[in-house]
């Protein structure tokens, strides 16, 4: 069993950046000219699903992993089940990712998801409270639930008895079930994009 890191977290923010951005990417996106027709697909399915103009610059990061099209349209099907068709709310969803990408060393997703996170309300006042974790002062019992998940997933594969029962309280069925497999899709998800060097709008700064 590993330890639940249910506080802060404590790692050097420099040395982290410098392992997962400096010198990267390590493939260079293509350009739209350049994806196969199978990845076209998923470029479309993608901008239909989450609302995306064709006049939008496609992500660098979805750029590079067109490259396996193929592993990108896996991806694709999950992330836009959980994300556009979730059953688990907008706020919740995005403050137990960013949780799991600072326990991650995750810059590119971090960076992200605090942006996709104010559009759902998350205040500067969440993010203090995730950076400090699951035992901050000011979550709600459901909230604080939600992060211990994250950080129990992490630490021991498996949610304890008392997180489970306290999110089964508020959470139905479907939501309960899709929890592990949010939390395992961003993970894997933060390791591709750590291992890729992908490069995040700013730096490793939480805050």
């Amino acid at each position: 069993m590993g330890e639940v890191t249910s506080g802060p977290v404590d790692f050097d923010a420099a040395a982290r950046e410098a392992q997962t951005i400096a010198g990267g990417p390590r493939y260079a996106p293509l350009r739209l000219d350049e994806v196969s027709p199978e990845g076209q697909e998923q470029v479309d399915a993608i901008r239909a699903a989450f609302h995306i103009p064709d006049s939008r610059p496609f992500p660098d990061v979805s750029l590079i992993t067109l490259r396996h099209p193929g592993m990108f349209k896996g991806q694709m099907v999950l992330g836009i089940e959980l994300a556009a068709r979730g059953a688990i709310p907008g706020r919740e969803r995005e403050l137990m990712i960013l949780r799991l990408a600072l326990l991650a060393g995750a810059p590119f997703e971090w960076c992200e998801h605090v942006d996709i996170g104010k559009a759902f309300g998350i205040t500067a006042e969440d993010l203090e409270r995730v950076i400090a974790g699951s035992a901050a002062p000011g979550w709600t019992e459901h909230e604080s639930a939600m992060l211990r998940a994250v950080e129990e997933l992490l630490a021991d594969y498996c949610l304890g008895e008392e997180t489970w029962n306290t999110l089964a309280r508020t959470w139905d069925e479907k939501q309960m079930l899709e929890l592990p497999m949010l939390v395992g899709a961003y993970l894997m998800t933060a390791m591709q994009q750590n291992s890729l060097k992908i490069q995040p709008k700013g730096g490793f700064d939480y805050r």
